[in-house]
């Protein structure tokens, strides 16, 4: 009996001479999924990377805000947390805090400082999201290229079996290369499935977590303007 290594080895050699003695057509559509797969997974270690460090400085954001006796005192903080989302929400509502007090001498319109905090929330959302239509993209599509490469090494061994050969020689490349197709379809498209739903619970986190920022900001200044 053979080993799991050699059985290993086995299986890696012919997917290799499949892809190698495959039709050229076959041969572009496994470059594609390639490509797919590579951009994929680089998103998905990059946004990884981004979720991971946005949201240990949001926490160590938030802690000193929390302790923070007024604005200016989280202002001089935020240099050191400067990668934290809430950061740049905090920076927009305190550039509209600023512009009001200089203009009038105090805040005349709680609602103009609502709004900025909610566009620097929308802004920080959609650069999180950006590139994550091409995971929804690649789960979507992937499976359908590959499935276009297996209908297309079927017809390779039913064009060798209409040779009159039917033997596993003839017939097994055709059928080699389908398997290989629909393996790189799947294998494209269910990390991006499932990272493409990962990231869409982070983001919606995010969201609620920047909300209630917020709602913690405007508390601030009504204590700090005793409005």
């Amino acid at each position: 009996m053979p080993s799991p290594l050699a059985a290993l080895l086995f299986l890696q050699s012919n997917v290799w001479d499949s892809v190698i003695h495959g039709s050229i057509l076959s041969d572009v559509i496994l470059g594609i999924l390639l490509v797919f797969s590579i951009c994929s997974l680089t998103i998905i270690f990059s946004k990884m990377a981004s979720f991971g460090a946005a949201r240990r400085t949001d926490e160590r954001f938030l802690r000193a805000f929390r302790k923070a006796k007024g604005l200016e005192a989280v202002m001089v903080a935020t240099e050191q947390y400067r990668p934290s989302p809430l950061v740049s929400v905090f920076d927009r509502g305190y550039e509209e805090v600023s512009r009001q007090v200089k203009a009038r001498g105090s805040l005349a319109n709680h609602e103009a400082i609502n709004r900025s905090l909610t566009l620097s929330t929308n802004e920080q959302l959609a650069r999180f999201e950006k590139n994550l239509n091409w995971l929804a993209t690649t789960a979507s599509v992937s499976p359908f290229i590959g499935l276009l490469g297996t209908v297309i090494g079927i017809i390779r061994a039913f064009e060798n079996i209409g040779t009159g050969s039917t033997s596993i020689s003839a017939v097994g490349p055709g059928i080699a290369e389908a398997l290989v197709a629909t393996a790189f379809g799947l294998f494209a498209a269910i990390p991006a499935a499932i990272f493409y739903n990962q990231f869409g619970h982070m983001l919606k986190d995010m969201g609620s977590r920047m909300d209630d920022f917020s709602l913690e900001f405007l508390n601030l200044i009504e204590r700090s303007f005793g409005e």
